[in-house]
C-alpha cells in the first residue's frame, strides 16, 4: 500500500507544492529570530553611540 502511494500522482502533487512553498519563501528572504534579535541589538548599540558622540560634539561648540 505505501508503495503504491508512492507512486500515485498525489504523491507527485506533494513534491510540487513543498517545492513551490520552499521557492515562496526563499523569494521572501526571511530571516530567523536569532539573526534578527542579533541586529536589533547592534542597532540599539549604534543609536547609543551616536547620542555620546552626539552629545561630546555639542559640549565641544563654542
Amino acid at each position: 500500500m505505501a508503495e503504491l502511494l508512492r507512486n500515485s500522482p498525489a504523491a507527485d502533487i506533494e513534491r510540487n507544492m513543498k517545492a513551490l512553498g520552499a521557492q515562496f519563501f526563499d523569494r521572501l528572504n526571511l530571516v530567523t529570530r536569532d539573526e534578527f534579535e542579533a541586529q536589533g541589538a547592534i542597532i540599539e548599540h549604534l543609536r547609543r553611540r551616536i547620542e555620546a558622540l552626539e552629545q561630546a560634539a555639542e559640549r565641544k561648540q563654542p
